[in-house]
């Protein structure tokens, strides 16, 4: 039976995967802090019994509303886990400080160090080794030491240890508006029973639990990419910044900007070294070009036009050279290729640009 025209598709259901565990260490915070997390449970729909269920789930806009709330009653972004206070506001301090820097490598580095400033109870390290970046998490007071029950103790700090982490890596992937390319994810604690949503939270990461520290492992050439926001995104950012700590980030808008740079400099580049240049998936790189309206076959022509024309009209390259600059095995497919580009050769299109001198260079 076809679909009806006239009725609007359904909205997928949201998706239950925040582990009920989040939400106790939540309540624990609270006690931690000397108040009672009754009302911000009931405002999320859940009462005292619910926290001791291991198996059950929380969607993420019910938790985000839980952990909000609590950060402004207990003035505790860090939400119990140190035994000082971070004052409202800090995580956006330290998001603040770190927005002028040239490239993701200096604004995290930045953010590690000012992070030291807020606790040094558990400190945070970016280094770089050849092709991979560590973010390690190095613990001088374990989160949730106060309590005296073991159980809670692990959960408190497995939720400190896990939101650090994505409050790092999730306003990292907002500055440079990309995903990060992770490869590997220590965790310095035993598998717990809601183990598979580690998996969800730092997609593409090779997990391995029972770690001597927590430690994210990325691909280094990330570090090099360039902020790419500005005070006003950052104050439009901050209100919902929970999500970010919350949700792995999914957007990708300039994802088609940086295909093209990656073109221009290997333009002969097929989709998979070109998804490798980016730190995606091929299938998702061809997601994302369809969804920007084009293909990677046109994307390439387009750049290879480009860039035979820059060498056309500033050098004085034959074409075989041009042709090999531009990702052609030989001149005759290149010659071919401009024809279809521009309707002549490239030496009638060369001669009518130079002749033009900066003017419309008109048909061939």
């Amino acid at each position: 039976m076809s679909p009806d025209p006239q009725r609007p598709p359904r909205r997928r259901a949201p998706v239950a995967a925040t582990p009920m565990a989040f939400a106790r260490a939540i309540a624990l915070g609270y006690r931690l802090r000397g108040a009672d997390p009754a009302a911000a449970l009931r405002e999320a729909g859940l009462g005292s019994a619910d926290l001791l269920d291991a198996q059950a789930r929380l969607t993420s806009l019910p938790f985000e509303r839980l952990a909000l709330r609590a950060m402004r009653e207990l003035d505790d972004e860090a939400l119990g886990w140190f035994t000082r206070r971070l004052p409202w506001g800090s995580y956006g301090m330290l998001a603040r400080a770190s927005l002028t820097a040239p490239t993701l490598g200096v604004a995290l580095a930045r953010w590690c160090r000012h992070h030291a400033l807020l606790t040094d109870e558990v400190v945070l390290t970016l280094e770089r080794d050849g092709a991979v970046a560590r973010l390690t998490l190095h613990e001088r007071v374990a989160p949730g030491a106060a309590l005296a029950d073991v159980a809670e103790r692990a959960i408190l700090r497995e939720f400190a240890h896990v939101s650090l982490l994505r409050n790092a890596l999730g306003l990292s992937a907002w500055w440079i508006d990309a995903r990060l390319p992770l490869l590997e994810l220590d965790l310095a604690f035993a598998p717990p029973a809601h183990a598979d949503v580690h998996a969800l939270l730092f997609p593409g990461a090779r997990l391995r639990y029972h770690a001597a520290r927590t430690e994210a492992r990325l691909a280094a050439a990330v570090l090099d990419e360039p902020l790419r926001r500005d005070e006003a995104a950052l104050r439009a950012m901050l209100p919902q910044a929970i999500r970010l700590m919350v949700r792995p980030y999914r957007h990708d808008r300039l994802l088609l900007e940086r295909a093209r740079l990656a073109l221009r400099a290997q333009p002969g580049a097929d989709t998979a070294q070109l998804a490798a240049l980016l730190h995606v998936s091929p299938r998702t790189l061809q997601r994302q070009l369809a969804a920007a309206g084009t293909t990677l076959h046109a994307l390439r022509e387009r750049v290879r036009q480009e860039l035979a024309e820059q060498h056309l009209l500033r050098t004085t390259w034959p074409v075989k050279r041009i042709a090999a600059a531009v990702g052609y095995a030989s001149d005759k497919s290149f010659l071919r290729a401009f024809r279809a580009w521009t309707g002549c050769s490239p030496a009638a299109w060369r001669e009518r640009a130079r002749r033009a001198a900066g003017d419309d260079i008109g048909a061939c």
